[in-house]
């Protein structure tokens, strides 16, 4: 698989957001090919303030896949222990049920849901009709409890396809092949040697799924951001689909890199160091609502969002919980422009189980769905499924700032692209920072 396209190959071919399933084209040579694509808090710790250029291979990381790795997948539909779960609205821990603010009552009641079952587990329901899907119509209410570790370790990647387009060698919109990097594991402990990435936890209809996030400042809220940055497919299923459910972000995930044995008897502490932080509110491109499906790709290079996340317990804003967050560069660089860049994630699948955090840093190249749609990056790469929505970072002056986000890959897995940051992205971080920022 490659970043380039030839003319002597087909014009189209499947993609998949960092899923476990790969499919096969066959070329007009007989041939097949595959292409993936990328799915109470604790004191304060002290990190570094600035990740600096001349740190850029431990600044630069990309994040997927669950705290507890990367098990069979649990399905959302009640049973003994879910519907247990749900209706103390405690994950089974006691105490009051869900309380739901009235403005989110007030958007299930008008699409027909009933709000008492909601809470009581109605959410497992994801009936199409009733499937809220327009941008207006995002809706999260806390289940605290809900994302017990066990959960956490059934969490499997996104599991959303694209079509990718060729495009034409003629064109130049497409540089060739890049070298596959091998991903480094990211220093322990990440708060001290990563930027502040994390991991998104989210209801699918298939079932607990799991993508990368990053904390990225508020302009609008100096020191005080609750913003998070990831993938549009980890937080919508795209046209044929709605917004997913119960998204929750976890901060530098398993912060000191235990393996799978060590984190499945580990103390919250130790898996989740900041705690859970819900969305609630959350906002993707128009373009990956509209175009982002199973049998469509248009929404791909638009295929980013933001959260805006409350701490299940406490107080304190995000970036003041954990002491960093990242700039967002809007300016869009050309590949060329950008010089190196870095994708930080938890892969998932083999070699690789969702434990730790990896990173790979190289020199990007253009990647294009098709003429009509903006250039995406792309890097050698060879981190698995799990990776979406992980940050992509450079350095501009001296500091790491995020750049993009994963998207898609191929099969092999010897490269990774994410899309361009332009104006529509801009207008898209500045509207959840002035709406909802200072909440």
């Amino acid at each position: 698989m490659t970043c380039a396209r030839s003319t002597r190959r087909t014009a189209h071919h499947r993609a998949r957001c960092w899923c476990r399933y790969q499919h096969q084209i066959r070329t007009h040579h007989g041939g097949h090919r595959t292409i993936r694509s990328t799915r109470t808090p604790t004191p304060r710790r002290g990190r570094r303030a600035v990740l600096a250029a001349t740190g850029l291979v431990a600044a630069l990381a990309l994040t997927a896949t669950a705290c507890g790795g990367s098990a069979d997948s649990a399905g959302d539909k009640p049973d003994a222990t879910s519907s247990q779960a749900t209706a103390d609205g405690n994950g089974g821990n006691g105490g009051n049920k869900v309380k739901i603010p009235a403005d989110l009552a007030g958007k299930l009641k008008e699409h027909g849901i009933d709000v008492d079952r909601w809470k009581d587990g109605g959410w497992k329901d994801w009936d199409e009709d009733k499937w809220l899907s327009d941008a207006k119509d995002f809706v999260n209410p806390v289940i605290e409890g809900l994302w017990k570790p066990e959960r956490m370790q059934s969490a499997q990647e996104a599991d959303k396809t694209v079509t990718t387009q060729d495009a034409s060698a003629g064109q130049g919109v497409s540089d060739p092949d890049p070298v596959p990097v091998r991903a480094q594991a990211e220093k322990t402990p990440y708060h001290r040697s990563a930027a502040p990435v994390g991991k998104v936890f989210f209801g699918s209809p298939d079932g607990p799924a799991v993508c990368s996030g990053t904390v990225v400042k508020d302009v609008n809220h100096l020191g005080k951001s609750n913003l998070v940055w990831t993938a549009g497919h980890c937080v919508h299923a795209g046209g044929n689909g709605g917004w997913y459910r119960n998204i929750m972000f976890v901060p530098d995930c398993n912060d000191l890199g235990k393996s799978e044995a060590e984190i499945s008897n580990a103390n919250p502490a130790e898996a989740a160091p900041y705690g859970n932080w819900w969305a609630n509110w959350a906002s993707t491109s128009n373009q990956w609502i509209q175009g982002g499906s199973e049998s469509g790709g248009d929404g791909a290079a638009y295929d980013y969002a933001v959260l805006h996340v409350k701490p299940e317990q406490g107080a304190k804003s995000l970036e003041e919980t954990v002491g960093a967050a990242l700039d967002v560069d809007f300016s869009a660089p050309s590949a060329a422009e950008a010089a190196k860049m870095g994708a930080w994630g938890y892969p998932a699948a083999p070699p690789y189980n969702g434990e730790k955090m990896f990173k790979c840093v190289d020199i990007p190249g253009r990647f294009s769905l098709s003429p009509s749609l903006p250039t995406m990056y792309c890097i050698g790469c060879d981190m698995t499924g799990g990776s979406s929505g992980g940050g992509w970072f450079r350095v501009v002056n001296g500091k790491s700032v995020l750049v993009s986000n994963t998207s898609i890959g191929p099969a092999d897995n010897t490269w990774l692209a994410g899309p361009q940051l332009g104006r529509d992205a801009e207008a898209l971080y500045q509207n959840m920072s002035k709406t909802y920022g200072g909440q």
